[in-house]
Formats: C-alpha cells, sequence, structure tokens
C-alpha cells in the first residue's frame, strides 16, 4: 500500500510525536492556542503539539490530569517523547504557529499573546531556537505535518494551504510575525 498517508488527529491540548514516514500529523483550529511543530531530519522523528494555556499553575489539578494543556508541561513532555523516538535536540526544526488575538480587542486575558511569551520563555531556557513561526493576527490555522517529508504545511481561515519554513519570503503573511 505504497503512497498511502495516515492521518493523525491531535486535538485541543494534545500531541502526537512518529517516526512513521506514512503519517501526516494535523491539528485544527489553532486561536489563541499555540501550535508547534518539531522534526529531526535524519531520524525523520516529527511531532506536532497544540497546547492552550500559557502555564499550569492556574490549576495544578488540572495540569496533573491534562498535562498538553499548558506549555509548561506539554513542552518539555512533547520534546522528550520526540528524544525517546531518536530525535536530537541540535537537529530540530522547530517552528510554531497560533497565539492569535480572535476575542475583541480590548481583552485583558491575551491569552494568545500570554501563550507566546510562554513558549518564548521555556525556549530560551531550554535553548531552543525556532526556525520559523506564524504568530499573533486574528487568524485561526490549521496545521499539518508529513512525516516523511518533514514539510509544515498551514492553512488560514480557509485558505489555501501553503508551507512554512525558514525561507522567510516563501511564508510571509500580512500580520505575521517572524523569529529574529
Amino acid at each position: 500500500m505504497e503512497g498511502v498517508i495516515r492521518t493523525l488527529l491531535v486535538g485541543v491540548s494534545d500531541a502526537k510525536v512518529s517516526r512513521e514516514p506514512g503519517a501526516s500529523l494535523v491539528t485544527y483550529a489553532l486561536a489563541s492556542c499555540i501550535g508547534i511543530s518539531i522534526y529531526d531530519p535524519v531520524t525523520a522523528v516529527g511531532g506536532l503539539l497544540h497546547y492552550m494555556l500559557p502555564d499550569s499553575r492556574i490549576d495544578l489539578v488540572k495540569a496533573k490530569e491534562y498535562p498538553w494543556m499548558f506549555a509548561d508541561t506539554a513542552i518539555p513532555m512533547f520534546f522528550q517523547q520526540a528524544y525517546r523516538l531518536g530525535a536530537e535536540k541540535s537537529r530540530l526544526r522547530v517552528i510554531a504557529a497560533g497565539g492569535a488575538q480572535v476575542l475583541e480587542s480590548h481583552d485583558s486575558l491575551e491569552i494568545g499573546k500570554r501563550n507566546q511569551l510562554a513558549m518564548r520563555r521555556i525556549f530560551w531556557k531550554s535553548g531552543v531556537l525556532l526556525e520559523a513561526e506564524d504568530i499573533g493576527g486574528s487568524d485561526i490555522r490549521t496545521l499539518r505535518l508529513e512525516i516523511g517529508t518533514g514539510r509544515l504545511m498551514m492553512r488560514k481561515n480557509g485558505a489555501e494551504e501553503r508551507e512554512l519554513r525558514s525561507d522567510r519570503d516563501m511564508w510571509k503573511t500580512r500580520g505575521s510575525r517572524h523569529a529574529s
């Protein structure tokens, strides 16, 4: 059954890591949530994380039951799963999307911005650099990671799917900010 792609759904507050070449990991409805894609091109280990909130301290009971919900618990677990499958930190291509402000602009919670800051703080402390990002704005995003190729595809508000990658001219969109 060569050429058959197996789609694995990554729900809200969920993550999947795979080294199955025929797998495609997909997460929908990234609004204020953040989606993180990791891929090791040598071992072809890739993963997709969809976390919802920045800090597990707001509800330690919920964090214990749903660790994928919070940036501070989900991100370290996500990377550890990839390492267990053979990925190496030094080779990982890390791309993030989401963190939109989808509620009224006067929303004082600013969950999207807080999710983004939590991710950046965790990455900074861990020495992880983003290769590319599509963060902020007001668009709802869908991400699809092809494990066999490492390509990360993104769709905004139902528009045509496009690849996110480090060549900034290939993935620039209005309202996006890029990693420096």
